[in-house]
């Protein structure tokens, strides 16, 4: 994808998916790096993109869609390591896979993550196998259907005792929104540039 080689669309796409009380939000102390991977393979003659469900737990991202990804372990020489070996733990998947670049990374205030999102490709249908310790379940969204602007929308969400409008890209019936809608956006907006 030679697109990634140039000028990234960077916060401006970002920005288009934030929920409106980003800016309210501070952190104290230096963030955390994680890294993310937003994988593309072929299914049933489209492109696809890979999310995931994350499992209920007592944090600030319990139960949302997300990419597979998560925090830099110190055996990892790279945010890549990180990106390609988290994606595989969490959605179970072998096989060649291709990086094809990275975003624009992204501050997470409230978990105080600083996140890399990296661009792959697998060549073949992958085979999910979920690590059900982290996943839910693998949601598997036509790249086409996440263009679609029918899938877009925006609603006052009730989350950690407070009411926030946020937009979010509707994928089934799930709801893609915060982080991984803001990355999601600059994904898209290069997916547009490309047709």
């Amino acid at each position: 994808m030679e697109r990634l080689r140039l000028e990234l669309p960077g916060e401006k796409a970002q920005l288009r998916m934030a929920p409106n009380f980003r800016g309210d939000l501070t952190s104290v102390g230096k963030a955390m790096e994680a890294a993310v991977l937003a994988l593309f393979y072929p299914a049933d003659g489209e492109t696809h993109l890979v999310f995931i469900k994350r499992n209920e737990y007592d944090g600030p991202h319990s139960a949302q869609v997300s990419f597979p990804g998560g925090a830099r372990e110190a055996g990892d020489l790279t945010l890549e390591e990180t990106a390609l070996r988290e994606t595989r733990e969490e959605v179970g998947i072998d096989g060649p896979l291709e990086v094809l670049g990275s975003l624009t990374p992204l501050h997470i205030p409230v978990s105080n993550y600083m996140v890399y999102p990296f661009v792959g490709w697998m060549e073949e249908l992958p085979v999910f196998r979920p690590d059900p310790t982290e996943v839910q379940y693998v949601i598997e969204a036509p790249l086409a259907a996440l263009l679609d602007p029918a899938n877009r929308d925006s609603e006052i969400l009730f989350h950690h005792q407070q009411s926030i409008e946020a937009p979010f890209y509707r994928v089934g019936k799930e709801k893609i929104w915060g982080a991984t809608a803001m990355m999601l956006s600059e994904v898209l907006h290069l997916a547009t540039t490309l047709q």
